[in-house]
């Protein structure tokens, strides 16, 4: 069986960081990613997909990017269940990250990566990855 995920798209707002109970880092962001055909009247549609990534890489990719930057990810699709407020059974699909690759460069003066920022600043086109064993579920 396979589950496996390549996308390549903008960040739709910052990445949002958090730490689990057990101090493990996680990051969230949506990509938007255009589809390769043009709908009926000729305009390319979007899709707003969920991604999540832990560890160093999530730490990493909450540094760095920002709203707007391009990045590759590869995962796999991850569907869960949980109850809304009003006990309403609900269903989420998000890819869950192996590696995310930074496309294009920060534009100056953005603050994060950007020149003069310093630090251990992750290259155009570098690739962080983990080790699947490092996800804690």
């Amino acid at each position: 069986m396979l589950n496996k995920v390549i996308l390549i798209g903008r960040l739709t707002q910052d990445p949002e960081l958090r730490y689990t109970p057990g101090g493990v880092a996680v990051a969230r962001f949506t990509l938007a990613v255009n589809r390769a055909r043009l709908n009926k009247q000729g305009e390319r549609e979007t899709d707003f997909i969920d991604v999540v990534v832990w560890q160093k890489q999530a730490e990493t990719c909450a540094n760095y990017i920002r709203k707007g930057r391009l990045v590759a990810v590869e995962g796999r699709l991850q569907v869960r269940s949980y109850d809304d407020s009003q006990g309403i059974r609900r269903k989420a699909a998000e890819v869950v990250a192996e590696t995310v690759r930074f496309l294009d460069r920060p534009k100056e003066g953005s603050g994060h990566g950007g020149a003069g920022s310093g630090g251990d600043i992750p290259e155009f086109g570098s690739e962080i990855s983990f080790n699947e064993d490092d996800i804690p579920f």
